[in-house]
């Protein structure tokens, strides 16, 4: 028999079903900020985009950032599109890590709207609004301040010891002394505090999280599919990468770029064997499976990259490849990863089977195009152009996806169980 409350649904215009819109998206974290970090997949590109095709091709009146526009890039896409992604797992799985109860809503629906209602304004700054961008970073910080208060006290009520779980929440502390770092440059501090901001939201924020929750996720879900599957998930590699990248993060930020190869070989050659240990060639299915070695992959690739340039640096003093290794990291394995991983949690949440789909196997392999691309900017020629393509192919690729995932936070679980 049918459940009333999805009967409901199947007519998005009635009356009842945008009555129930707001408890829906409020019954559990990822729906409420999943789809908040689908707009901004979309928002963040969008204003890239444009501010990208002002420098290139001109673009009258244009409002530009009342702050460096690479800046405004980066922050507003490592601390706020990214995260709307992590707070909504986390904030789902903590409880289950450490065997909690779930949250009540009032515990993640003011993180939900401070990070990203203040991400919102924060983009609207970006229109040429200077006190609009500083009150926007002022409510990210004051999510991020909610949310690790809400994750820390799961974590202390808990009897065991979950080392994934102490390294996400770390890494959010990372994240939160970076967002009150760049909020101390726009009120006046030395141009440092920015720098150290935006570092440390690739190195102290995103990439302990994605490493983390692959390490303990990738090895999980392939047992769960492939008969025979050794599960790899070694205590020592944890806190390794977490001294190497705070160790790159330090060295990069002080400028001493010529020493980055020694911890930027050593991270390649760690995320390079796990890569190995995890046995991508036993994960060919399902496509779920397959797309989450996939991208995965990218993440030794982009320390290869690192290695190359911090080498070159070292013995001829030339700085090869610009961004590449960024991008390889930020497109290739951070947006991989979340393609990947929220395609995953979103079907399983929705009772719908763990497949990708034609919309999802569409977003994943214009993304690869995607990081590609931007690779290239970095090889010669007209930049600009390349970098233009780059981020409408970013909009190109997610669209689809992002109007499909959103149909699934907006709509009951097929199954009929809540949540």
């Amino acid at each position: 028999m049918t459940n009333p409350r999805m009967r409901d649904f199947q007519n998005p215009a009635s009356s009842s079903s945008l009555a129930q819109l707001p408890a829906l998206l409020a019954s559990a974290p990822h729906r409420l900020l999943f789809l908040s970090g689908s707009i901004a997949v979309l928002l963040s590109m969008t204003w890239w985009a444009l501010e990208l095709t002002w420098m290139r091709f001109g673009l009258p009146g244009w409002p530009q950032p009342p702050i460096p526009p690479g800046w405004a890039h980066g922050m507003l896409i490592q601390y706020g599109m990214f995260p709307l992604f992590i707070f909504g797992f986390l904030l789902t799985v903590f409880p289950r890590w450490l065997n909690q109860p779930a949250l009540p809503r009032s515990r993640y629906v003011p993180v939900a709207g401070a990070v990203f209602g203040g991400y919102v304004v924060a983009n609207l700054g970006l229109l040429g609004s200077a006190w609009l961008l500083k009150t926007g970073f002022i409510v990210m910080l004051a999510g991020y301040l909610a949310g690790v208060y809400t994750l820390g006290r799961i974590l202390f009520a808990a009897s065991g010891r979950d080392d994934h779980a102490r390294s996400c929440l770390l890494a959010l502390l990372m994240g939160t002394l970076g967002l009150a770092a760049f909020l101390a440059y726009l009120f006046g501090a030395p141009v440092g505090c920015a720098t150290l901001a935006v570092r440390l939201g690739t190195f102290g924020l995103l990439l302990p999280i994605f490493f983390t929750v692959v390490h303990r996720m990738l090895p999980f879900f392939s047992s769960r599919v492939v008969a025979g599957y050794r599960v790899v998930r070694p205590s020592w590699s944890l806190p390794l990468v977490w001294v190497l990248l705070l160790a790159h993060l330090l060295l990069d930020w002080r400028g001493a770029l010529a020493w980055l190869w020694l911890v930027d070989l050593p991270l390649a050659l760690v995320f390079g064997w796990h890569a190995l240990a995890w046995q991508p060639w036993k994960a060919r299915r399902p496509g779920l499976l397959l797309v989450l070695h996939l991208a995965f992959a990218w993440l030794p690739l982009a320390f290869v990259l690192y290695g190359v340039q911090d080498v070159v640096l070292a013995t001829s003093g030339q700085h090869v490849l610009g961004r590449a290794p960024l991008h390889a990291l930020g497109i290739g394995f951070f947006g991989s990863m979340l393609v990947a991983m929220v395609t995953r949690v979103s079907r399983g949440h929705s009772g719908r089977p763990l497949r990708m789909g034609a919309v999802a196997w569409l977003c994943f392999g214009l993304l690869q195009l995607v990081g590609l691309l931007r690779i290239r900017a970095e090889l010669g020629g007209d930049m600009y152009l390349w970098l233009v393509i780059a981020a409408y192919g970013w909009l190109a690729a997610f669209l689809p996806w992002v109007l499909h995932s959103a149909w699934l936070y907006l709509t009951p679980r097929v199954d009929g169980k809540p949540g």
